[in-house]
C-alpha cells in the first residue's frame, strides 16, 4: 500500500514538472485560432508552521501566427489553474508586428530587459527559426518563419521573453515609415534592398 502511495506521489510530481525546470511539451491550440506555447513553469516551496506549501509560476506565450503574440505569467497552487491565468495575462498584452512577406521581421532590431540583451535579425526564405527555446516559442506563437536570434547577459526565460517583447515593440515596416516621411512604399522598398546589398559586397571584399 505505501508502495502504491508513493508511486501517485511520483506520478502528480512528474505532471507537474521538476523545480525550476521547463515544461517543454508542445503549444496547443487556443479557442479562436490562437497558439500556446508553455515557456517555462518553476515550482516553489513555502516554509510555514504546519509544514511546506507548494505553488507554481508559470509564462506563457500566446499568438495569432500572425502577425499577433503576447506574454504573460500566473501563479497559483496547481498547474493548470497557473498556466490559465498566465495564457488569459498573455491574451490581454498582445502586440501587433509587422512581417515581410508573412515570414520574417522587416529589418534587424536588438531588445533589451534587465541583464538580457537579444538581437533579431532578418532571414532568407529556408532559413527556419534559428534561436533558443524561449525566443523559439515567441516567433512560433507570432507566425516567424526565417529568423536568426541571440540572446546574451542571461539564460532567464522571464528576462528573454521580455528582452525579445521589447524588440519587437520596435519593429517597423516600409508602409509606415514611408507614412512618417512622406515618400512612398517603393522608394523605402529600394533603398533597403541597395543597403543590404552594399553590406553583403562589404563583407564578400573583407
Amino acid at each position: 500500500m505505501a508502495a502504491e502511495q508513493q508511486m501517485q506521489q511520483r506520478s502528480e510530481r512528474g505532471d507537474r514538472g521538476d523545480r525550476g525546470g521547463r515544461d517543454n511539451r508542445e503549444g496547443r491550440e487556443e479557442g479562436g485560432g490562437l497558439i500556446d506555447r508553455l515557456v517555462s513553469i518553476n515550482r516553489v516551496t513555502k516554509v510555514v508552521k504546519g509544514g511546506r506549501r507548494f505553488g507554481f509560476a508559470a509564462l506563457v506565450v500566446v499568438g495569432d501566427g500572425k502577425g499577433k503574440a503576447g506574454y504573460g505569467t500566473g501563479k497559483a497552487k496547481e498547474v493548470q489553474d497557473a498556466v490559465r491565468k498566465a495564457t488569459d495575462a498573455a491574451k490581454k498584452s498582445m502586440i501587433r508586428v509587422p512581417l515581410r512577406d508573412a515570414r520574417t521581421l522587416h529589418h534587424d532590431v536588438r531588445g533589451r530587459f534587465g541583464a538580457g540583451k537579444v538581437t533579431l535579425r532578418a532571414a532568407p526564405a529556408g532559413t527556419g527559426i534559428i534561436a533558443g527555446g524561449s525566443m523559439r516559442a515567441i516567433f512560433e506563437a507570432l507566425g516567424v518563419h526565417d529568423v536568426v536570434a541571440k540572446s546574451t547577459g542571461t539564460s532567464n526565460p522571464h528576462n528573454m521573453v521580455k528582452a525579445t517583447f521589447s524588440a519587437l515593440k520596435n519593429m517597423t515596416s516600409p508602409r509606415l515609415v514611408a507614412a512618417r516621411r512622406s515618400l512612398k512604399v517603393g522608394e523605402i522598398v529600394e533603398r533597403r534592398e541597395t543597403g543590404a546589398k552594399a553590406a553583403a559586397e562589404h563583407l564578400d571584399a573583407e
